[in-house]
């Protein structure tokens, strides 16, 4: 039985270091907070596109970076273009990404939580041009 209960707990400590999220041809996250428990050592984001429009019209991307980094880091992300996933190649900014994908798609990324600190502020967002204005939210790390 604590074999069991063994493997009971390290899956439920798996899941609570990921999320998935969808993103949507509504141009919406499907949530607009995430909260990173502080004892996970990675973090997954698992990103669905339930939608149907390919990724060159209604594409979407996962983009984590400080508050005050959003406006920059999607600006020059649009000069970037498709094919580097609308950021700035090697740009210091990104904490963490996925690529942009279309509907029907998924993708994740596993980023390592030592790069957050606790009490600053995070957003993620949606870098395909015009999206970062609306598809966004807020990570913060949680006991």
């Amino acid at each position: 039985v604590s074999l069991l209960a063994l493997a009971s707990s390290s899956v439920w400590a798996a899941d609570q270091c990921s999320v998935d999220i969808q993103g949507t041809d509504q141009m919406t996250f499907s949530t607009d907070k995430i909260k990173v428990n502080e004892d996970c050592k990675q973090f997954t984001v698992n990103l669905i596109h339930p939608g149907t429009l390919p990724k060159n019209v209604m594409g979407h991307n996962w983009v984590l970076t400080k508050k005050d980094d959003v406006q920059g880091v999607a600006t020059d992300g649009i000069a970037a273009g498709m094919d580097k996933d609308y950021l700035k190649e090697n740009d210091s900014r990104v904490i963490a990404h996925t690529k942009v994908i279309g509907g029907g798609e998924k993708t994740s990324v596993t980023f390592d939580t030592s790069k957050l600190k606790k009490g600053e502020d995070y957003e993620y967002f949606c870098s395909f041009p015009g999206h970062a204005a609306i598809m966004k939210g807020t990570l913060t790390i949680d006991d």
